[in-house]
């Protein structure tokens, strides 16, 4: 697995509801009974005049949630859409079309239950598919490593993604800046360390075909995990699914559904 220096950046697009992929706050530990409800957590404005405010914001929503929305990202809702269709396309294609990008170097096509975020699941893997892209730089080593869907086929699906990346790292980057001056650090912080000097991030766009209807039993489009990196910031078409648990060491564990807001 490649060090992440930088924000990982994930977008989910969903077809269904149903309990589809669980959050932890904190390193992953084994599935215990659950408890299930609902959560508003806090909104951070990006754009707020008052940085220090808003890091404040940051600072306490990640000590006491472990995640927060955010708004006025500088995100175009537009470049959002069309992400999530070429996104669709691509998991629309039959599934040998799609294994020509099988994954290779963490980068390409991920079928459905060839991953197991949750080790202590009983079940084979999770029911999501995912595609990876990793670091867009300088580096024609970076670049090479990459896979890209047909341009006949999809003709701005590999542009498009690249504007994605860039425009997002830029948001996760002012994040960063708000956690280093929610930390009483500068707000220059991770870049005067070099942190973003050469930035790891990926991309992974998510898709959870079908009905998924056995959370009760544990069968999850994503089952309970922590995400590696520095954050993760992560977009939805809107579709219900998405749970975090805030305290993974309580028993029975608390998971909450996180309802989608635009913005």
């Amino acid at each position: 697995m490649e060090a992440q220096r930088s924000p990982q950046l994930q977008l989910r697009h969903a077809t269904t509801a149903a309990n589809q992929q669980r959050f932890r706050s904190g390193s992953a530990a084994a599935q215990r009974s659950a408890m299930s409800g609902s959560v508003d957590l806090p909104v951070v404005d990006l754009a707020s005049s008052d940085l220090r405010a808003a890091a404040a914001s940051v600072r306490q929503a990640c000590v006491e949630h472990g995640f927060f929305y955010v708004t006025n990202h500088g995100v175009d809702r537009a470049l959002v859409e069309a992400v999530l269709a070429e996104s669709k396309g691509f998991f629309d294609l039959p599934m040998e079309e799609k294994l020509k990008l099988h994954r290779t170097n963490h980068r390409g096509y991920t079928p459905p239950y060839a991953e197991k975020l949750d080790a202590a699941s009983e079940f084979v893997g999770d029911l999501k598919e995912s595609f990876y892209i990793g670091p867009i730089g300088d580096s024609d080593l970076q670049n090479d490593l990459n896979q890209w869907p047909s341009e006949e086929r999809f003709p701005s699906w590999k542009e498009t993604m690249k504007l994605y990346i860039a425009t997002a790292l830029d948001t996760g980057e002012r994040i960063l800046s708000l956690i280093a001056l929610g930390l009483d650090l500068d707000a220059e912080f991770f870049h005067k360390i070099g942190a973003l000097d050469c930035p790891s991030t990926f991309l992974r766009l998510l898709h959870y075909p079908g009905e998924v209807n056995e959370s009760d039993s544990g069968n999850y489009g994503a089952s309970a995990h922590s995400d590696y990196g520095a954050i993760t910031l992560l977009v939805t078409d809107g579709t219900p699914g998405l749970q975090i648990c805030r305290e993974k060491d309580r028993d029975p564990q608390l998971w909450e559904d996180v309802h989608h807001i635009d913005g």
